[in-house]
């Protein structure tokens, strides 16, 4: 345990439930490597909870705060601010102090992007049209991808999504007919129980062609997604990158020194493991 004193700095991440988070784990190690007094601490919230959580943030206060679900979206009316990017994706996940100011920032984007940086796509496919989605989305225009599609099961929910950002919308019967070289699994489809055994694609989705797979689930790190299209000869990125890019986002935004990328990996892996 970090010994704290009264010049400790606090952060934390807020969401609900929490008991599984590796955020804790990964932060801490971050200020251990970098030799700063400070430690970031899990708080569970309720929707009742959140106007007194963000009172006490103030008046602590506290240094930073990462945000999951599900108060991404509602997160946004306590801060003083937000920036475009998190504007575009209608969400926060990090909260930051500027010139007295409590701001919020979505680096889910960044941490999304920092896989394909460097690299050229010619369509992108998104599967699932949720929250993470619409990181994905803003992502891949950043990166100046010329093509993004999207599907979801429901045709009418990924209809309205792509309207918004100018995008196309496939429907799920079809997603196999788009001809991409880059496939987003943005859906809870091969997470770690119920659905672990499940993929968002249909055998032989991967056949015929190449390009890349990235699934966002990091819990199992080798989804049923990703062994689908390893064993076509596809390349595949697994989503601890994005879980620990986001992370290395955040830190920067609350100290201004970089999360050493390596030990932020390893301690994550590490955690992933022991958990079996």
């Amino acid at each position: 345990m970090h010994p704290i004193s009264p010049r400790t700095k606090l952060y934390c991440v807020i969401g609900q439930p929490l008991s599984h988070s590796l955020s804790p784990l990964m932060h801490n190690r971050a200020f251990e490597v970098t030799g700063q007094d400070a430690i970031y601490m899990a708080f569970p919230q309720t929707e009742e909870s959140l106007p007194g959580f963000f009172a006490g943030f103030r008046s602590l206060p506290i240094m930073g705060c990462n945000i999951t679900l599900p108060f991404k979206v509602p997160a946004m009316k306590y801060v003083d601010g937000v920036s475009e990017r998190a504007r575009r994706v209608g969400s926060i996940n990090t909260v930051y102090w500027r010139d007295g100011k409590l701001l919020g920032e979505n680096t889910d984007v960044d941490g999304f992007a920092v896989p394909l940086r460097g690299r050229k796509f010619e369509h992108a496919l998104i599967l699932g049209a949720g929250g993470v989605s619409r990181a994905a989305i803003v992502a891949l225009q950043e990166l100046g991808v010329p093509k993004i599609s999207l599907t979801n099961r429901t045709f009418a929910k990924a209809q309205v999504m792509a309207e918004e950002f100018g995008i196309e919308c496939v429907p799920w019967e079809q997603r196999a007919e788009t001809g991409c070289d880059l496939v987003v699994n943005a859906t809870s489809l091969g997470m770690k129980g119920a659905m672990e055994n499940m993929s968002p694609c249909p055998e032989g989705f991967f056949h015929g062609r190449a390009g890349l797979a990235y699934d966002i689930i990091y819990t199992p790190e080798k989804t049923v997604f990703l062994k689908q299209a390893e064993e076509a000869g596809w390349e595949v990125q697994t989503g601890v990158t994005m879980f620990v890019e986001q992370g290395r986002a955040s830190f920067r935004l609350w100290t201004g020194i970089p999360m050493p990328a390596e030990e932020a990996c390893d301690a994550v892996r590490g955690a992933l493991a022991a958990r079996g």
